[in-house]
């Protein structure tokens, strides 16, 4: 649930961001409707780091959870990590625009996919792997969130 919460919200964060910036001031009521969306992703963070924690317990106290201690539980751990701090970084504007929003994009998408293998039974993979397919969203949610960017500021001047 989480996850699809974020995946959606982010989705949505993204384009009503464009929008906003697409005149190249956001308007208060702009700021408003985005303050929603991410008050709904914030939402979607907490209910997935509790979770991430309810599982990782089960785990732990061994109880019958086939996903923990998988490669996928670690990704998953990853790049919920990411998320937070991404998120806090975004808040107290220490974390640029040029890469936050694609930061962000490509951690909830990250997290759909895992969601997506997991139904289908699919949660062991090397780490390496992972890390590589994570960096390579990054960097194609990067060149995606800058490029229309770039593309609004062109067509505006």
């Amino acid at each position: 649930m989480s996850i699809s919460l974020g995946v959606g919200g982010s989705t949505i964060a993204i384009a009503n961001f464009f929008v906003a910036i697409a005149d190249g001031t956001i308007a208060p009521e702009e700021r408003n409707i985005m303050g929603v969306t991410y008050w709904v992703l914030r939402v979607a963070m907490v209910i997935i780091a509790l979770a991430l924690i309810t599982h990782y317990m089960l785990g732990y106290l061994d109880v019958t959870t086939p996903w923990f201690g998988t490669t996928q539980a670690v990704a998953a751990g990853l790049v919920t990590a990411v998320l937070y701090i991404n998120a806090i970084l975004m808040t107290y504007r220490v974390m640029p625009s040029t890469f936050g929003p694609a930061i962000q994009a490509s951690s909830w998408y990250t997290l759909g996919i895992l969601a997506a293998l997991a139904s289908i039974g699919f949660t062991q993979f090397s780490l390496l792997v992972f890390i590589i397919c994570y960096i390579t969203a990054f960097v194609f949610a990067l060149s995606l969130v800058n490029g229309i960017m770039g593309w609004l500021k062109h067509t505006k001047a």
